[in-house]
């Protein structure tokens, strides 16, 4: 059985379970898991298409610039061009599959397109319920078969052997704009089918901030320099950071660079299948704690890593998810401090009965 086939049978006993006739795939990363079509959305307000799954149909609509790539990529579905847009094509679509319970996604779907849904269903008097769902899909993407490990795994892959090449170049003076861009322009044209997401490099009190955008201060030396980078690889996102200096650093950094190390080590070491999130948080969150630097680890310890850079589990001090074999999570513990700078340490694992296996080959980490 092929893998998207066997995707839309799990979903459609999702479905039945729900007591949806359809939903209405918008997200593009549960598109493309479900179908395969590696079109991506410009912008939140444009689709390059939308995914229709009932018990015995599967329809993917969309408009002509995406006509041939669709044919190509989907030949298991039916292709549904529409003219003006999904909203004037959905009474036909409607018509067409046969539905009346009409599920969407709640945390992707704009407030604009679902009240015009409404009005075209309420105009044409069919009896047609739209369902606001949450996860649906997302729930079947948190565990990773063979097939998204390996592609994980090459994906991050080809962001160390990019970060290993940038090491060398960097030097006092350059910008973070500069080293940016640099990344990005290795990781697009060493293979990768994007970047996974912009890179962030922080220097200096920049890297206090840990989602800093880099700017065009100069990188001095003995600094800490926050490097957070991923590429794309069939679709399947990598996410690594290092803090990396040129010279050595003040006593203040070293300390807080050993803290942050520890409590990732030990997060690493500990972290398994069955414990919940908000316990594999505190394997590291404790540790910055009794050392003092608590209030200055702000953000959760990881997050799941797929299709998207940031998906579930989520991994924080809150979370109850049980954390299951063949999930890929991050661990990224960092201290930030404000005026003077920060450090964040991230690795990705794959979750396993016993443990983790960390997924990292890299091995840039200071000895202080």
């Amino acid at each position: 059985m092929g893998i998207y086939k066997s995707r839309i049978l799990g979903l459609r006993a999702k479905l039945k379970s729900e007591a949806l006739d359809t939903i209405l795939v918008s997200s593009p990363e549960n598109r493309r898991y479900l179908s395969g079509f590696t079109a991506i959305d410009p912008q939140p307000t444009e689709s390059s298409g939308f995914l229709l799954i009932t018990q015995d149909q599967a329809l993917f609509a969309t408009d002509f610039r995406y006509k041939i790539q669709a044919e190509k990529e989907l030949p298991q579905l039916e292709v549904f061009i529409y003219e003006k847009g999904l909203v004037e094509s959905l009474e036909t679509i409607v018509k067409r599959l046969n539905v009346q319970r009409v599920g969407f996604e709640s945390t992707h779907l704009t407030y604009a397109l679902f009240e015009k849904s409404r009005e075209v269903f309420a105009e044409s008097q069919l009896p047609v319920e739209l369902v606001p769902t949450q996860g649906i899909v997302e729930d079947m993407r948190i565990i990773k078969d063979p097939h998204e490990v390996h592609a994980i795994e090459m994906s991050l892959e080809l962001t160390e052997r990019v970060f290993e090449e940038i090491i060398p170049t960097i030097k006092p003076g350059m910008t973070e704009k500069q080293l940016s861009l640099q990344i990005e322009y290795l990781i697009k044209t060493r293979g990768a089918e994007d970047v996974a997401f912009p890179p962030i490099v922080a220097s200096g009190p920049n890297s206090s901030m840990p989602h800093a955008t880099p700017t065009d201060r100069e990188i001095q030396a003995y600094e800490p320099i926050i490097i957070d980078m991923g590429a794309k690889f069939e679709g399947y996102c990598s996410d690594m950071t290092r803090t990396i200096f040129v010279g050595e650093p003040e006593e203040k950094i070293k300390e807080i660079y050993r803290i942050v190390r520890k409590a990732q080590l030990h997060a690493i070491q500990n972290i398994r299948a069955g414990m919940k999130t908000k316990m594999a948080d505190a394997l590291a969150r404790d540790i910055i704690t009794q050392e003092g630097y608590g209030d200055y680890f702000g953000h959760s310890l990881g997050h799941g890593v797929g299709l998207a850079t940031h998906e579930a589990p989520r991994i924080n001090k809150s979370s109850e998810t049980t954390l299951k074999e063949n999930m890929v999570v991050t661990i990224e513990p960092g201290i930030y401090l404000p005026e003077i700078g920060g450090v964040r340490l991230e690795n990705m694992v794959l979750i396993k009965k016993d443990g983790a296996t960390v997924l990292n080959k890299n091995e840039h980490f200071y000895d202080f």
